[in-house]
């Protein structure tokens, strides 16, 4: 009995929506449009005024710059206050500085930007948890993405150790290298180990700070990634262990000025902007109320237009059109 009065109810619903829906259709064409755009316009306002977004605050105190004035406490360790990443956004990075490569010859930093982004990490190859995490965030993410190291971005790996070895670097690379599985991630996934002076130099360019801590033998240090342009700009900053594959695909789109990616990330850039205070990419309210508006508009004048071609063509002859 419950389930026929149920299934009696809601055909009595759908009936009611059929015959409103029969009743807009007889309402002239220009009254119709109007009271559509009436009630796009309503829609629109609601949704602008209750998806309005709070303001942004960094998700750890390891992240962005000091505080501005006073005596602000974090609640940190003592080894930690001066550990942190500094966003350098349009910064450039010091393309001249010298590494070592995975097979101990000396490179330049700026031979590994031939017109691709690069994503560029800082780690120690020794570290016994925080940059695995780091580089296995980073090849979870890059293999999500259908973008490809070698094609549309090239990566490098940067110890910030001075006593580490191009050995422990090539081994490394051969590790993750091999985990990616992706032609041409060999040639375009550099490890590389440099002396103090040049790593001091990367490392305060792009805002990294760390600490080595005598007691635990173990450098203290914030964990996350840069997208860097072709150039050698600083464009994002990506902070934690994992790396939203969206995120990182927008953001190699937008360092390589839209010289990559297709015209669906192109849309997804106008609906999305990059928050440096988070380190994401958070949705633009305004614009995806704009898009959802014209897209709306466009499908209902479709459909009117649809509806008076029917409805031409279904009314009958007249006296004079019937004549022979």
């Amino acid at each position: 009995m419950r389930r026929g009065a149920l299934e009696t109810r809601r055909r009595g619903e759908i009936e009611g929506i059929l015959r409103t829906l029969n009743g807009l259709l007889r309402v002239p064409v220009s009254l119709r449009l109007r009271v559509l755009l009436l009630l796009l316009t309503a829609h629109c306002s609601l949704l602008t005024a209750l998806a309005q977004p709070g303001a942004p605050r960094p998700n750890s105190p390891l992240y962005g710059g000091p505080p501005s004035s006073g005596q602000v406490s974090t609640g940190l360790p003592r080894a930690l206050k001066n550990v942190g990443i500094d966003q350098r956004l349009n910064e450039q990075i010091p393309l001249d500085a010298v590494f070592k490569d995975e097979q101990g010859r000396d490179v330049r930093l700026g031979q590994f930007f031939k017109g691709k982004p690069v994503v560029l990490s800082l780690v120690y190859y020794t570290c016994p948890m925080l940059c695995n995490q780091v580089l296995n965030g980073m090849m979870g993410s890059f293999r999500q993405v259908s973008f490809n190291i070698g094609e549309q971005f090239d990566v490098v790996t940067v110890s910030f150790d001075p006593r580490e070895t191009p050995d422990l670097a090539a081994a490394k690379k051969s590790t993750y290298v091999k985990a990616y599985n992706r032609s041409g991630a060999e040639a375009s996934w550099h490890f590389l180990t440099g002396d103090e002076a040049n790593i001091k130099r990367l490392t305060e360019a792009v805002g990294f700070r760390y600490y080595w801590d005598e007691q635990t033998k173990q450098f203290a240090h914030a964990s996350g990634i840069m997208i860097v342009t072709p150039d050698g700009k600083l464009a994002r900053y990506f902070y934690g262990i994992e790396y939203p594959p969206r995120d990182l695909r927008l953001g190699l789109v937008e360092a390589s000025q839209n010289k990559i990616g297709t015209p669906v990330d192109a849309l997804m850039l106008y609906c999305y902007h990059y928050d440096p205070a988070t380190g994401k990419y958070g949705a633009i309210v305004m614009n995806i109320v704009r898009l959802a508006g014209g897209v709306t508009l466009f499908l209902i004048v479709g459909l009117l237009l649809v509806l008076r071609r029917r409805g031409g063509q279904g009314r009958s002859p007249t006296v004079s059109e019937a004549r022979p």
